[in-house]
This record gives C-alpha cells, structure tokens and sequence, in this order.
C-alpha cells in the first residue's frame, strides 16, 4: 500500500490540518506532539521540530569569593604618654663672699719663693708660672712664700700636673709657721683630696682622701682650686665646684706654700699659674 507524496505547502506548514492526512505517520506523530506543544504554550507558532525543548535550566553557578588579607598602610599607633615637665631649680651658689684682691702672683718675682735644686728635683721659675719637678721615687719638695702672713684669706690658683700617676700627689700649703705648722691641701693623680693638718711635729687628717669628679685624672690636665679660709672655717672648691668645709681652729696664720711628691711614678712634674689672693668680705 503506498501514500501519495506530501506537496511542498504541506511541508512549509506541517500545522495547517488540511495537509496532515498526506503526511506519512511517522511524520503525523512528530505533528501531533509538535501540535500538543503549542496548545499548552499557547504559542502562535510552531517551534523547529528539531530543536529540543529544554525540561529545565541549570543554575549558573556563582564565582567563589577568596578572602584575601587587607593591607593597612597606616596602622594605628599608640599615643605616647607626655612625661611630667622638669622643673629646673637654680644651683646654689655656695662660693662665700669675697672682697678687695690682696695681691695677685704670675711668678715673675724669683725671689718671692724659695727655689731649690736637687739631685732629686729642682724648683724653678718658667714662663709666668712655677715649677716643681722630680726625677727620683719617694721624694716630696716644696717651696714657701716668703710674705704675707695670712690669717684670714680667698686664694686662687691653678695647678697644672703634666707628670704623674696614680698615688702621685700635689697642692697647696697654707698658713704655714716659722716653726713648720701648717695645713696641707693635696690632690692625687688618681682623683682624690684630702687635708692634713702638721701642728708640733703631729699628723692629723680633718679630710681623709676622697675621690672627686673635679680632681683631674693622670697628666697633662689642670685644675682651679680655691681655698676660704676664714677664723676656724675653712672652705674648699674645686673649678668652682664645693668640695668640703671644716671647722680648724689649731693653726691661725702664716705663709703660703707649693708642694709635690713622687710616690707611684719615678718623676713628677707639675706647674702653678695665675695665683690671687682676696680679703674675706665682712
């Protein structure tokens, strides 16, 4: 049994009904499901018979986010906790009053000192200062002005140790007697002071050696000292720095002396400059 061929309208409208019983049946079935399609869609026209009509359509997946770490540039910072204002109070001025200049010595004036030479030292005018060398171990020189006697004074002078060390020691001799009494002002190489009082052939030490920042260490260095002696009060500083005071009443008056001793070292040398005498203001 055999079907007649399909026209070509036929073909270009597979929905026109008319046409559908020259349609072979594999072709009408493929007709009817198309047909059924479009009635439950309510669609106007018929879909492409072969594009398959998706049941339904799959989630477009969403991009998975990576945490990444956040770059602070500009961390906060902790506020500084302001210190307290130091409040500065002035430094006491514990230099007595002094009043008119008594005499001033640059030594110039050979024979205001007593100046010696030895086979272990000598002691010797330079240039405006005065000189105390040594050139064996254990050896102690000094030298006195012959005037004034002083009781109550301000002196100045400095002290220029060039070579020493250690234990090696050097001063100022003040109120010193006819008969060798007097007190001892003296600074070691190694920072210390210390006052010793010579009275009848007797040692005593009112000021122990101590060690201070304002004694120089070793050599060549300087220092000012100054001493304030005033009835039983004596007063020592140090490039204006006050070092000790005492009450003496054992020795009264008498000359000015220099002094230097080799006890570490072989020789020492040490020079004396600028010397000034004052009156103590009343």
């Amino acid at each position: 049994m055999s079907f007649p061929e399909p026209s070509r309208e036929a073909l270009l409208h597979p929905c026109d009904m008319r046409s559908s019983l020259l349609v072979p049946a594999w072709r009408a079935l493929l007709l009817i499901s198309v047909a059924g399609c479009l009635g439950l869609l309510g669609l106007s026209a018929c879909l492409s018979p072969l594009t398959p009509t998706p049941i339904f359509s799959l989630p477009t997946p969403s991009p998975t986010l990576t945490a990444t770490a956040t770059i602070v540039w500009f961390p906060p910072t902790a506020t500084p906790t302001p210190l307290p204002t130091q409040v500065l109070t002035p430094t006491v001025d514990l230099r007595p009053q002094i009043g008119s200049l008594l005499f001033a010595d640059q030594f110039e004036d050979r024979s205001a000192w007593s100046l010696i030479e030895t086979q272990g030292g000598r002691i010797a005018f330079g240039k405006n200062e005065l000189t105390i060398a040594i050139a064996q171990p254990k050896v102690y020189l000094y030298t006195l002005r012959k005037s004034p006697q002083l009781s109550d004074f301000y002196l100045q002078l400095t002290l220029w140790p060039n070579l020493c060390r250690d234990e090696d020691e050097y001063g100022i001799l003040f109120r010193v007697t006819p008969e060798l009494d007097f007190y001892r002002l003296g600074l070691t190489c190694n920072g210390q002071l210390h006052l010793d009082r010579f009275f009848q052939g007797r040692v005593a030490v009112p000021y122990p050696k101590t060690y201070s920042g304002a004694v120089p260490l070793g050599a060549p260095s300087s220092v000012r000292a100054a001493i304030w002696a005033s009835e039983e009060e004596i007063v020592v500083f140090l490039n204006d720095q006050f070092q000790f005071a005492l009450r003496e009443r054992v020795i009264r008056s008498g000359v000015l002396g220099l002094f230097a001793r080799s006890v570490s070292s072989a020789s020492v040398t040490v020079n004396f400059s600028d010397l000034a005498v004052y009156q103590i203001a009343p």
